[in-house]
């Protein structure tokens, strides 16, 4: 039996569906398109890896569970209430104000299956809608146009599911800040209570990968992605948004709890094909092809790998992850986690980004200043690889 560092089990769960109607050009997520894959089987392997799961770390109160992928309303209605009743059977103790999330595409989510979501426990829908341009989207692979997503959301507000959330991307190919600043408009005229705005990254193993070491991905200059990050901000605070995290923005009280579980570097459960979960101060990795997992699943806990994270390790996560968040990290979390001063630990890397105006410090609190925003990556690179000893 497994538990977590503070003596309770994770109160957190992600799951996977890593199956998707097509393959977006930025995505390197573990995903696979739906064609002729075995979904049924892979939910029959889930609920499998969850009862190996439960018997080996007992869940107790659950506090937030989130769906990703690949695009988990893919699933059909039938799919989607035996999924959701598996998730009830082996995780049967939800806290009152329990957060249970669902990424969504718009043009999947018809109001049978969000209605399924609905009655299932799904409480938060979580849209990819990326930008509202159509040559944009079709232009990063995206199956859904404009008209899906104010469908989507209609549906989703007809059964009953208001806690909803849009993704938007700026950096995209061909996007100018004039299309950006039109994006978040439109965004904002749906007045939900939270959004994500990312900018792309092109990962390896990507069709964009491919096109841009050909030099023919036409992205924007440094200077323009500058100036949508800027116009970004400056938009969704005017709005009354609070940026609670480099790329989310929230009304006050409805920020994503279960994104904050890992930017706290909490425990929680992580279950399904590349799935990963940390318990216990033990990181674990699944096995990411659908069929291996399904296979590895008859046989106990479909790993790929599994490994104790050291304490050093887990201090330099504390501060990447925490300092993400715009709250930062305070001295008293971290000394509830690891039992030693963080001043102490990384006195020099906090001084030398206090002396460059990237860090600022209230208390025993230390967060990103609105400089350092702008140079997130930078500012957490300082804290890794400098402890050789703990």
């Amino acid at each position: 039996m497994n538990t977590a560092r503070n003596g309770r089990p994770p109160e957190a769960v992600y799951i996977h569906i890593p199956f998707c109607t097509n393959k977006c050009f930025y995505c390197d997520f573990n995903s696979y398109v739906l064609k002729d894959q075995p979904v049924m089987e892979y939910l029959y392997a889930l609920d499998r890896e969850m009862e190996e799961t439960v018997k080996k770390t007992p869940p107790g109160v659950i506090k937030t569970i989130f769906v990703g992928g690949g695009t988990p309303t893919v699933l059909k209605p039938d799919e989607m209430a035996y999924f959701l009743d598996s998730v009830r059977r082996h995780f049967p103790h939800w806290d009152e104000q329990i957060e249970f999330s669902m990424e969504a595409n718009p043009g999947t989510t018809d109001i049978d299956k969000l209605r399924v979501m609905k009655e299932g426990g799904v409480n938060r829908v979580s849209f990819g809608v990326q930008a509202f341009q159509n040559e944009l989207l079709s232009g990063i692979g995206r199956i859904h146009n404009v008209d899906d997503v104010y469908r989507s959301l209609e549906n989703a507000r007809a059964v009953g599911l208001n806690n909803l959330s849009v993704d938007l991307m700026f950096g995209l190919p061909n996007q100018t800040v004039d299309m950006l600043r039109e994006s978040v408009a439109k965004a904002l005229e749906l007045g939900l209570p939270h959004y994500s705005i990312y900018s792309l990254k092109v990962e390896e193993n990507t069709l964009f990968h491919t096109l841009f070491n050909k030099n023919k991905l036409p992205l924007p200059n440094e200077e323009d992605e500058l100036a949508m990050y800027l116009l970004l901000m400056s938009a969704m605070e005017a709005a009354g948004y609070t940026q609670y995290e480099i790329s989310n923005f929230a009304k006050p009280g409805m920020e994503s709890r279960h994104n904050i579980t890992y930017w706290r570097n909490e425990d929680y459960y992580g279950l399904g094909a590349g799935a990963h979960g940390y318990v216990g101060r033990q990181r674990h990795m699944n096995i990411k092809g659908v069929n291996p997992y399904i296979e590895a699943s008859r046989s106990g806990l479909p790993r790929l790998d599994s490994f104790p994270v050291s304490e050093q390790e887990a201090m330099e996560d504390f501060m990447m992850v925490g300092l993400r968040m715009r709250e930062g990290v305070s001295g008293t979390a971290f000394r509830s986690q690891f039992g030693k001063p963080l001043e102490e630990i990384f006195e020099a890397p906090l001084h030398k980004m206090l002396a460059a105006g990237l860090l600022e410090q209230a208390g025993d609190t230390y967060r990103l200043s609105k400089q350092g925003i702008l140079f997130g990556n930078d500012v957490f690179g300082e804290f890794v690889g400098v402890l050789t000893e703990v």
